[in-house]
């Protein structure tokens, strides 16, 4: 005899829209609401008004299910720090999704793609993008998430022969990716329908893990590395200024 379906509440962050969810066996409700800066004041009471809405409570939820990025890092720390605050209080496994095969995955529900670059745009002229294949049955990865220059994915893009790119880059650099035959899907967005539908994948195949995991996925290391040299040269100067 088959599980009951499981009750799946889901968050995405990563981009300057929030996109929530919860699924009830085969009925989802979702939620878009403004992201960014506000993200860390509205996440919090928006997902309890959507539990309310569905009719569960916290404790009937069985697993968690966040965006991980990679994407903005206020958006990012938004979800981690919300998803392990409910996950921790009460007693719930979490399910990290990578926001990047949640755009592959929109690309599929809306479009019928099986073969994606998914993109989103990080800022100074910058992209991150990651290439999957579905196999019918599941997304494979073909290439990890990363972070690109818009030619030099551009380049990657024709020497793969990609037929589609989808993700909000396809729109914000499409001077320099309308470049080859592939199809561009601005539209493919990281939503909740997309995210619960990989969340409950994950879900079956035991891949839930402790709320200590919920941990981001960063790929710009670099503006880290920058901020906290700064900061060092800041102490330094004022050790020699004493």
């Amino acid at each position: 005899m088959s599980s009951p379906a499981p009750v799946l509440l889901a968050l995405e962050t990563a981009t300057e829209t929030m996109y929530l969810g919860v699924a009830v066996g085969t009925r989802v409700l979702s939620r878009v609401d403004h992201g960014g800066a506000q993200a860390s004041a509205r996440l919090l009471p928006a997902l309890l008004a959507l539990l309310e809405e569905a009719g569960v409570g916290l404790q009937q939820v069985d697993a968690i299910a966040f965006g991980r990025g990679p994407g903005a890092f206020t958006g990012l720390r938004t979800a981690c720090s919300v998803t392990q605050g409910l996950a921790f209080g009460a007693g719930k496994p979490v399910l990290p999704i990578d926001t990047l095969l949640v755009v592959a995955e929109a690309a599929r529900q809306h479009h019928g793609c099986t073969d994606v670059w998914a993109t989103l745009d990080a800022r100074m002229n910058e992209i991150y993008a990651a290439h999957y294949r579905h196999d019918g049955s599941r997304w494979h990865t073909q290439r990890p998430p990363a972070l690109y220059s818009a030619p030099a994915l551009a380049e990657q893009l024709a020497r793969e022969g990609t037929p589609a790119v989808a993700g909000n880059a396809a729109e914000v650099h499409r001077a320099s990716l309308a470049t080859g035959p592939w199809q561009l899907l601005p539209d493919a967005v990281p939503d909740a329908g997309a995210l619960l539908a990989l969340a409950q994948a994950a879900w079956a195949r035991g891949e839930a893990v402790d709320a200590a995991e919920a941990l981001p996925l960063y790929i710009r290391d670099k503006v880290a590395q920058t901020t906290a040299e700064r900061e060092a040269q800041k102490s330094a100067q004022g050790e020699v200024a004493q």
